[in-house]
């Protein structure tokens, strides 16, 4: 069954207080997780809050930036929310672009894909020398963790390792995703053809090198949704929504996505419109038509809005939250969770 989260968007500015209330609400309305994206925040406070104030709902980032980091920092973090959460965090890390981890975080930056499973496999080892008392010994590509002393190491854990779920777009980092992560969560920036085409093969071909099955494995996403009760509502989140694919497909990292449904061009456009800077950030808009809209997005109206979530994910994906990159009411969006149950069991 298709299970749904409910997310902290990048951008949110919340209260201790109202990320207490927001976490109550989610468990209270059964949703099955909350998750926090890392944006004008570090991700991993809320978090905290949200376990101390929910009993069942599952909890993590999506995500946290892997290479702003190091996997000894992180692995403390998730660790120690692992705890306080009785056994319902998961790590979900990110590794962001080249100019925003040399530029922004002054860390360094080459062979996304392999630094990040090597960041996995380290923590990986710092956990088992935590549980096991035993010497920490990795030595990757990228990470070297040689020395923990009884001083410095948490007690073992009473219950399992944090999950880790890394974000993926291409097959490489996604693969990597299949071979030592418990999940990977599919960018929003993303369509079904590209989900059956590359993602799915990539994530088989990494659970076979680990020799694992799919029932293993998690497959998340956030999924683009064009709704309103009112037809100006709708318009305004289809503006929305379309900024924010035409953002996402001026980085050349994401141009895969576009090839696969041959608008490499539309591709090149965008992304000498970012290069262009200034005003032209906001047309980019203007150049994602009808078709790709309804490619990358849900777009229905609210009554219709479960059904088309269900067609489209039920069966393909695990976790499915939200990416309503405008305004709308909490109400909306419960009242469609609660619908994704009903059409749920009754096909069940």
């Amino acid at each position: 069954m298709l299970k749904l989260d409910r997310g902290v968007a990048p951008g949110t500015t919340q209260t201790f207080g109202a990320i207490r209330d927001l976490a109550r609400v989610t468990e209270i309305g059964g949703w099955d997780g909350l998750w926090v994206s890392e944006g004008k925040h570090d991700p991993f406070i809320p978090v905290a809050i949200a376990a101390e104030h929910t009993e069942t709902l599952t909890l993590g980032t999506s995500i946290a930036v892997a290479f702003a980091r190091n996997p000894m920092t992180t692995a403390y973090t998730a660790y120690d929310l692992q705890r306080l959460s009785n056994g319902r965090f998961n790590l979900g890390l990110g590794s962001q672009v080249k100019p925003h981890i040399e530029r922004r975080f002054n860390m360094p930056w080459s062979s996304p894909a392999a630094r990040m499973r090597d960041f996995v496999l380290a923590m990986r080892a710092i956990w088992e020398s935590w549980r096991t008392e035993e010497k920490l010994n990795y030595r990757g590509e990228f990470y070297q963790h040689t020395l923990m002393t009884p001083f410095f190491a948490p007690p073992p854990l009473e219950c399992a390792d944090p999950g880790i779920f890394i974000a993926a777009v291409g097959p490489v980092m996604t693969r990597v995703a299949g071979e030592v992560c418990d999940g990977v969560f599919l960018h929003g920036f993303t369509t079904s053809k590209f989900i059956n085409e590359v993602s799915l093969p990539a994530i088989k071909e990494g659970l076979a090198i680990t020799n694992r099955p799919r029932d293993a494995f998690e497959v998340a996403m956030m999924s683009f949704i064009v709704t309103g009760e009112t037809d100006e509502d709708t318009a305004r989140a289809a503006q929305a929504v379309r900024e924010q694919i035409g953002f996402y497909g001026s980085t050349p990292a994401y141009r895969t996505v576009m090839e696969l449904h041959g608008w490499g061009e539309v591709a090149d456009e965008l992304n000498a419109m970012s290069r262009e800077g200034g005003a032209a950030w906001s047309r980019l808009g203007e150049v994602i038509t009808d078709e790709m809209l309804n490619e990358f997005a849900v777009v229905a109206t609210p009554d219709r809005v479960a059904q088309a979530l269900v067609d489209r994910f039920d069966g393909v994906v695990d976790r499915l939250s939200f990416y309503v990159p405008y305004e709308s009411s909490d109400e909306l969006w419960d009242q469609i969770a609660v619908d994704v149950r009903k059409i749920q069991a009754e096909t069940a």
